[in-house]
């Protein structure tokens, strides 16, 4: 078969002048460059990398934003005959030690971070050093000074398709990082995506998620290497829809927190009564639709896909009557995100989709979702043990995630096996559904449903900017609508307002906007009793001092 390796060098070579990676350089610059260039570069960092006298197969980290660099780093990493591992951009020196630890990584890319200070630590000492273009001020070679002065590699580096390719090293959102094993097999396994929305050279893609994380990897990186369309990088949070525009991506992909942010938006200049009275209109329909998606910068995709984590089924519908339909895609690390992916033509409410080609997919006894995949992974670096305990013999993946099939073979994704929790009362109850709704309102910006130790189960909220100081007759409302659509057992007892916003930062979401459950549990365990002696349903927590439980 063609790796990815293969497929680059041919573009190299037959579309040299093409532009293919835009980058963007800060005070409104950016550089394009060009197939021809960028392996160029490319090559000549391999040889870099071969004058370091690596053992074959050494494991060496990327640290960075997303950059057109970062996608020459991988490359040039593949070329040496070495083994990628990235790292997230916004991880602590604590957690980089320990990757790095694990890894045995020999060198490491250095490029777009912020607070690199903070985190320098994490890198150990002998550790060499290579500093990318817009990269910190730190020790290290220089890309561009490696780049001016050494030869390029020539040929084709030979790279056998089940040579290890990746570690990626999964969020942290089930307990410690793993570090994941992918192939150049089990990576092209991503062409699933090319076929399912016809990606071809011609398409343009915006890369803003974090290319550590699989989802980036899967659906912008491996197929640019496959078939070469043009990638476009964000340049941060404040230019952010200024990069979309510039980009008129035509397939883009992202998790549920920024989709409700973009409805949020949208929704602040337009609200919503009026929004839907003009897209009952039909002779204006079109048009509304069209400027409203073209402030976004998203009036030209015809595929935009929802990962990560669950989405309001009333965000899809709301996207799907502004004429974007979004399809959920349900995967893992461990099979490179080739699992389950939607299909506007079978939207099915509450449901992520059915197996994509070549994936099969079956539920046990307890209902645990079991899939096995072209993608699937080699295995565990370094941890047979725990590879056991999630690929059987037979080679089925245990997911750990509990779902239900509908008739179709639409799978719905109900919960986490272990996430269940069980009250005071001896009930179980499955959080995630109920996260849903709560954030589907609109009114709640994030959400947790805890009740270990509780008779009732209770919500931790963050409210949406500017939505502090929300009536707390709409939240008990809220509340009373909800639990309306839940058994005896699940209903909600009471919503607690919290103050502070969960982010990767401070430790409550993982480096993909996942909720951290233990985390987040056991900074707000002590403040139960504080709680429990308000009588309201709806309690604005400020700063509680008694600690203790029900």
């Amino acid at each position: 078969m063609h790796t990815q390796i293969d497929r680059v060098l041919e573009f190299e070579v037959q579309r040299a002048r093409e532009v293919w990676l835009t980058q963007p350089m800060g005070g409104g610059r950016v550089l394009d460059l060009r197939f021809g260039e960028a392996v160029d570069q490319a090559r000549r960092m391999a040889a870099h990398l071969i004058s370091l006298r690596l053992p074959p197969g050494s494991r060496i980290a990327i640290f960075s934003k997303n950059t057109a660099w970062w996608l020459m780093a991988d490359l040039a990493i593949w070329m040496a005959g070495h083994v990628s591992v990235p790292i997230y951009p916004n991880l602590t020196a604590r957690s980089i030690r320990a990757i790095l630890d694990h890894a045995g990584a020999r060198a490491i890319f250095i490029g777009k971070l912020d607070r690199f200070a903070e985190m320098e630590g994490g890198i150990p000492e002998g550790i060499a050093r290579i500093v990318m273009p817009l990269g910190p001020e730190t020790a290290g070679a220089r890309w561009h000074d490696i780049v001016a002065n050494t030869e390029p590699v020539r040929g084709t580096p030979p790279r056998d398709p089940d040579d290890l390719a990746t570690i990626i090293y999964t969020s942290g959102s089930t307990g410690a990082p793993k570090g994941v094993m992918h192939s150049f097999r089990t990576m092209c396994a991503a062409a699933a995506f090319i076929d399912r929305f016809q990606i071809s050279a011609e398409d343009r893609a915006l890369s803003y998620l974090p290319l550590a994380h699989v989802g980036e990897r899967a659906c912008i990186e491996t197929p640019t290497f496959l078939v070469g369309f043009h990638v476009f990088f964000a340049e941060s949070i404040d230019t952010f829809l200024d990069d979309v525009r510039r980009a008129r991506p035509t397939f883009f992909g992202s998790v549920p927190r920024l989709w409700l942010k973009l409805q949020a938006g949208v929704q602040a200049r337009l609200p919503q009564p009026k929004l839907a009275r003009l897209l009952r209109l039909p002779i204006i329909r079109t048009m509304v639709r069209r400027k409203v998606l073209s402030g976004l910068g998203l009036d030209r995709v015809r595929a935009a896909i929802c990962a990560s984590a669950p989405i309001p089924v009333e965000v899809l519908r709301w996207f799907q009557d502004l004429g974007l339909p979004v399809v959920e895609l349900y995967a893992m690390t461990e099979n490179f995100a080739v699992s389950h992916l939607g299909s506007p033509e079978t939207f099915r409410p509450g449901y992520v989709g059915g197996p994509v080609a070549g994936v099969e997919q079956r539920l046990s006894e307890s209902g645990e979702i079991q899939v096995k995949s072209p993608g699937s992974m080699l295995g565990y670096f370094d941890a047979e043990a725990a590879t056991r305990e999630v690929i059987d013999d037979a080679g089925w993946l245990h997911t750990g995630d509990r779902g239900a099939l509908a008739a179709d073979g639409q799978l719905k994704v109900t919960g986490r096996v272990k996430e269940i929790f069980k009250t005071s009362k001896g009930k179980y109850v499955a959080p995630s559904q109920i996260e849903n709704l709560l954030v589907g309102s609109g009114l709640v910006e994030q959400a947790c449903v805890v009740g270990v130790d509780l008779p009732q189960p209770w919500a931790l909220v963050v409210l949406p900017p500017g939505q502090r100081a929300t009536d707390t007759r709409a939240l008990g409302a809220l509340m009373a609508e909800v639990n309306a659509q839940l058994d005896a057992h699940e209903r909600l007892d009471r919503i607690v307002v919290l103050p502070d916003e969960w982010t990767a930062e401070n430790g409550l979401l993982t480096p993909t906007l996942k909720l951290k459950r233990a985390a987040i549990e056991e900074k707000y365990a002590p403040f139960t009793a504080e709680w429990c002696r308000v009588r309201d349903p709806v309690v604005f927590a400020r700063e509680p001092m008694v600690k203790g439980g029900c």
